[in-house]
């Protein structure tokens, strides 16, 4: 056919685009995916083009299980779950179901965007959930809301993480210094489940107080967080300019997954930025129960997490 232009959407669907300021975010219809945050020309997220789906989780909301689940197999009061195994190599589903599904927009202003989405009964997830999510700029930074509702017959398994990926602009975090408010960290064999866990006093895995990545490779669970008077709890990452960004997480996230990227394709994106991602339960939290969240019928769990740079 002649005298048509063709159209192809962008792989994450429609763009919503919130503004404050100098803020802006673009947040894709599927997943929920939080494509880009900036602040004028500086960018806050180590994110992707408008032409790119999302690739190594960047930007995605993880729901109902964050990171990874052992061969997708699991039981819950009496009903069986089977994922697909989308870490097909290590025999895992990993990071849900949410974050390829389309998301309905909801309510909309110039600096915040609300969307849902729908989990329907089936053989992965046999209860039905409903999820909200809003993303909402403020003069202070970005801060992310989440609702999960049980609407099923019966008690439901659940738990969410996020994944951004954060960046200071250098060409490698190595350079970094780096924050993490935890005590423990969770010890992993080769497939990324859970084997136990230690102390990161007297370890590498220490930065409680600020010091630099270097050449340190992280791909770890973290447990055991800090939190301050407010109940939050706050990774600080700055650069050698004196730029820095806070990711801070409330009540409910007891866990944080930090990934230095040194596995990621192409290798050219290895190490630019660093992912920090707060979850509400460990890996395999389906499989193993540990601190997964319980909904009862029609019952609500909300929690909120953010992103702050500075200086502003």
């Amino acid at each position: 056919m002649t005298g048509r232009t063709s159209y192809a959407p962008p792989p994450t669907g429609h763009q919503h685009e919130i503004r404050l300021g100098e803020h802006v975010a673009v947040v894709g219809e599927v997943g929920a995916t939080l494509r880009r945050y900036a602040v004028g020309d500086r960018e806050i997220l180590d994110g992707f083009d408008r032409g790119e789906r999302s690739t190594a989780g960047r930007g995605q909301v993880l729901a109902p299980w964050p990171n990874r689940l052992d061969a997708g197999r699991y039981q819950f009061e009496g009903r069986r779950g089977q994922a697909a195994l989308d870490e097909p190599e290590r025999g895992n589903a990993i990071h849900g179901l949410v974050r390829w599904l389309p998301w309905r927009e909801i309510a909309r202003e110039d600096a915040a965007v609300r969307l849902g989405c729908l989990v329907h009964p089936q053989p992965a997830y046999p209860w039905r959930l409903e999820l909200e999510i809003e993303y909402r700029l403020e003069e202070e930074g970005l801060e992310v809301s989440t609702r999960a509702r049980n609407g099923s017959d019966a008690a439901c398994p659940f738990g969410i993480g996020f994944h951004p990926y954060l960046t200071l602009g250098e060409p490698s975090v190595d350079t970094a210094l780096l924050t993490v408010p935890a005590e423990r960290r969770l010890l992993s064999d080769e497939r990324g489940l859970p084997t136990g866990e230690e102390p990161v006093a007297g370890t590498g895995y220490d930065f409680r107080n600020a010091r630099p990545i270097g050449d340190t490779r992280l791909d770890t669970a973290f447990a055991a967080l800090t939190t301050d008077p407010s109940g939050r709890s706050r990774v600080v990452l700055r650069g050698p300019s004196g730029r820095g960004i806070d990711l801070w997480w409330g009540r409910g996230f007891g866990y944080l997954m930090v990934y230095t990227g040194d596995t990621l394709d192409p290798a050219s994106r290895r190490r630019g930025g660093i992912a920090v991602e707060p979850m509400t339960c460990p890996p395999n939290a389906l499989r193993t129960g540990r601190d997964l969240i319980r909904l009862e019928p029609g019952e609500v769990w909300s929690g909120s997490w953010g992103i702050s740079p500075w200086p502003a």
